[in-house]
């Protein structure tokens, strides 16, 4: 088999949102609780909910300091 030939076996997949990520939190009673897809990805959602861009500030002269 060539390397451009696709092979249909090879199946790529998302892992689901309930699956461990790697990582994990440590609760208040010192329990290792595992960060799952779903967990960021309720993170993300709540970020782009609640962010606000910065306001825009005039640019500045460069700063330099002399030591």
């Amino acid at each position: 088999m060539s390397p451009h030939q696709h092979n249909p076996q090879r199946h790529s997949t998302r892992p689901r949102p309930r699956q461990p990520s790697g990582g994990a939190l440590i609760d208040e009673q010192g329990r290792e609780i595992p960060i799952t897809e779903g967990m960021i990805q309720k993170a993300c959602r709540l970020l782009d909910r609640n962010w606000v861009a910065a306001p825009r500030q005039p640019p500045t002269a460069s700063r330099e300091t002399d030591d």
